[in-house]
């Protein structure tokens, strides 16, 4: 089996969401021997944003950039992880209520008609192997569940699942430590909170 582990983090050895990725590698690794890791640190290696100069690539232009060429090779490389992987787990903090720009760029390598889905009759169509399993460690400073004062400024966990569902990863478990700008306390009991959700994970 293949796990692919990506990080998007900006915070280093301080980042909650890194933390707990960690945690939920550890824990897969647990329960299936020779599991394979494919780490992806998306925050110290990011690939280009999205430019007319891709679009142009995309439709067979030629390339005269060096260093579109790598980020479009890198690009090839992040399609390959996610279709040999059999677990992807993804560290995704909240910035400004959404994800991070560096965890954005590698959606938009990922989320490519003809690539992982194509449109049919019947509306968007995964070209992904079934049966992927994703878990998404998501970290938070403030409170954002449904109910709370804030709830309508999470467009975090919301889009990541909106967009794994349209190329088929539907599959999807989110670990969250939420409040973790709230005070120490907080901090370690949101903390702790998630590390029981993963010390419980059975698949």
């Amino acid at each position: 089996m293949k796990l692919l582990h990506l990080d998007s983090s900006i915070l280093g050895a301080n980042s909650v969401s890194r933390e707990l990725t960690a945690y939920i590698v550890a824990r897969e690794q647990a329960l299936h021997s020779g599991l394979e890791v494919v780490h992806r640190d998306l925050a110290a290696d990011t690939a280009l944003h999205l430019s007319g100069a891709h679009l142009a690539a995309f439709q067979g232009a030629a390339i005269n950039d060096a260093a579109l060429t790598a980020d479009l090779a890198a690009g090839g490389e992040y399609l390959k992880d996610l279709f040999e992987a059999d677990i992807i787990v993804i560290g995704a903090p909240m910035y400004n209520f959404s994800i991070p720009t560096q965890l954005k760029a590698w959606i938009d390598r990922v989320v490519v008609a003809g690539k992982t889905f194509r449109y049919g009759p019947n509306g968007p169509e995964s070209l992904l192997p079934p049966g992927k399993k994703v878990f998404i460690a998501s970290s938070r400073g403030g409170i954002y569940q449904p109910g709370s004062p804030a709830a309508a400024l999470e467009h975090h966990e919301s889009y990541l699942k909106g967009v794994l569902a349209f190329i088929g990863l539907t599959d999807v478990s989110v670990v969250r430590a939420e409040g973790i700008a709230l005070g120490a306390e907080a901090r370690a009991a949101a903390i702790a909170g998630a590390k029981e959700q993963i010390a419980a994970i059975a698949a």
